[in-house]
């Protein structure tokens, strides 16, 4: 038995296989016979067409997208879903126009060393071509947090904040809730006590009052966030850095 605690670094998806923003981490490596992979897709983004020498196995894990065999129709996926593809099927998959997606992808590996063959990207057009039965306008609930005690607020401040690649945050405490939101790149965050999670395009996060955030540290590829805070009369929003 083994058990890892943290997943291994996400690394950007290469872009000969991916049109827009994507994420892989590695889960099983090939050397086990099958290559498990996470892969987190941004919106909008999605896989050229492709194939695989044995087929290959998807299994929404987060968010909604969309898949396509060769022929087919453009099929919307969600998170519970599972999607088997043919050995040797042309195919493609990736996020919705306006939410992120993230798959298991499990591909058994050619004993003769046949690897998987990408061919020409989606166009803008196949992507798009089941548009017309998509409602001209979708709401959904993203985060419904109760807050611990009832908060007078006068006014919300909403800041734009980027993360150099790599950089960390540090532990920190805010004198007011913050709730936030991320437009690019990806971030490790943790609560202190808490287990640490992975966000990315289309995630959002809830920073209670007076609570030790012992992780907001920018992964390789940075982060760029929307944070909102709800201010009280003669309120300023406060960061401070416990030393320990």
């Amino acid at each position: 038995m083994d058990i890892t605690r943290q997943s291994a670094a996400a690394v950007a998806a290469p872009s000969q296989w991916i049109t827009g923003d994507a994420w892989i981490e590695p889960v099983a490596k090939p050397e086990v016979g099958t290559q498990i992979d996470s892969v987190r897709f941004a919106p909008g983004a999605r896989t050229v067409w492709h194939r695989h020498p044995l087929g290959q196995v998807l299994v929404v894990t987060e968010g909604t997208g969309r898949v396509q065999r060769r022929g087919g129709p453009v099929e919307t996926i969600r998170a519970g879903d599972t999607v088997r593809i043919a050995p040797g099927e042309w195919h493609w998959h990736g996020a919705a126009p306006a939410a992120p997606m993230t798959h298991l992808a499990i591909e058994p590996i050619s004993a003769d060393g046949t690897a998987s063959e990408p061919g020409a990207p989606v166009t803008d057009d196949e992507y798009h071509r089941d548009d017309d039965d998509v409602p001209p306008v979708t709401r959904s609930v993203v985060l419904d947090q109760l807050l611990p005690a009832p908060r007078t607020t006068q006014r919300v401040q909403v800041r734009r904040i980027t993360i150099a690649p790599g950089h960390a945050a540090g532990l920190h405490v805010h004198n007011g809730p913050v709730f936030g939101s991320i437009e690019t790149g990806s971030v490790i965050y943790q609560i202190d006590g808490e287990p640490a999670s992975v966000l990315g395009p289309g995630d959002v996060f809830y920073e209670p009052e007076n609570t030790r955030i012992a992780r907001f540290d920018a992964r390789e590829d940075g982060v760029t966030f929307l944070g909102y805070f709800p201010l009280a009369p003669g309120e300023d929003a406060e960061l401070t850095f416990p030393d320990h």
